[in-house]
């Protein structure tokens, strides 16, 4: 039979019962204070325009406690929404946001699967080039680009310039590269083995494409269709350089054009205006978040 000594003379250390527990609490405490912060921040202009748009123009002049509504009236949304001039901006913006979603995914999903699929030469450094494409601001490109359908309008004589359907050409220079980017991620994250025994059983690239990639890649391309509607739906310099007439403007700009008059401002029905104008996109993300997280994340860590 053994016996065990203790050394009573052995440096003792003092063992912290709990202390995972008090760092995991200050960590929660931190992230609670820093949400708030970031509540607060953001959600501090939303709120403003919602109080605004319930006060009547007396009320806003009257310029008493902003933050209150002392007489809420709702004519401010009455207004617009029976307004002809309203429901053709919105006609217009949902018209051309749903093509130009159309549009950018017929181009970014074949592209993305050709570049992360069908290796050729220089398809990493077109990859590469379709990012950076989509790193140039819009302010960089639309004088040049307003030159070339002057140039086109003066050679063919199709006036591209103060239609709304030239929108179509302009906002896929914007969604196009960075959708492709992202499905481009997605699919690389798509294991290997699945396109190549659908090749070994007799199916071509299209094949492949549509029946197995697709399908997978559904979270992907909610999330490239999501960006393209955001984009498109709240583009402002484009449609403000290149459409100038009521009948052919989109929201963002008619809104701001049609209710600023000279040194006039018609608070009550911009921040309307701007309310309306985007519950489409609250209303997409508000069912589809989880999608889109999912797709650019994947895109962010498999690209």
């Amino acid at each position: 039979m053994t016996t065990v000594t203790i050394d009573k003379a052995a440096p003792t250390r003092k063992v912290k019962y709990g202390s995972m527990s008090r760092d995991r609490a200050w960590a929660l405490r931190w992230s609670y204070f820093f949400l708030v912060i970031f509540a607060i921040f953001f959600l501090t202009p939303p709120i403003y325009m919602f109080i605004t748009s319930l006060k009547s123009s007396a009320e806003i002049s009257a310029a008493t406690n902003p933050w209150w509504v002392f007489h809420p009236t709702l004519d401010n949304y009455v207004g617009l929404l029976t307004s002809n001039q309203f429901l053709r901006f919105f006609w217009n913006s949902a018209i051309v946001s749903i093509f130009v979603v159309t549009i950018t995914m017929l181009i970014a999903v074949p592209a993305a699967f050709a570049l992360s699929r069908m290796r050729f030469w220089g398809s990493a450094t077109l990859a590469t080039g379709v990012f950076l494409t989509y790193l140039i601001p819009e302010t960089l490109l639309f004088i040049p680009l307003f030159k070339m359908f002057a140039v086109i309008g003066d050679w063919t004589g199709i006036q591209l310039i103060n239609r709304w359907y030239v929108l179509l050409i302009l906002y896929p220079t914007l969604t196009v590269p960075f959708c492709t980017w992202i499905m481009i991620g997605y699919f690389a994250s798509i294991p290997k083995e699945l396109d190549e025994a659908a090749i070994i059983d007799g199916a071509s690239w299209f094949q492949t494409l549509t029946r197995i990639f697709i399908p997978v890649a559904l979270p992907g391309l909610i999330a490239a269709t999501i960006f393209a509607f955001t984009v498109s739906w709240a583009q402002f310099l484009y449609p403000l350089v290149f459409t100038t007439s009521t009948d052919q403007l989109v929201m963002p700009v008619g809104i701001i054009t049609t209710l600023i008059k000279g040194d006039v401002f018609n608070w009550g029905q911009i921040m309307t205006g701007a309310l309306l104008g985007a519950a489409p996109p609250l209303i997409i993300y508000a069912f589809l978040m989880d999608y889109y997280i999912a797709g650019l994340t994947a895109g962010a860590t498999k690209g």
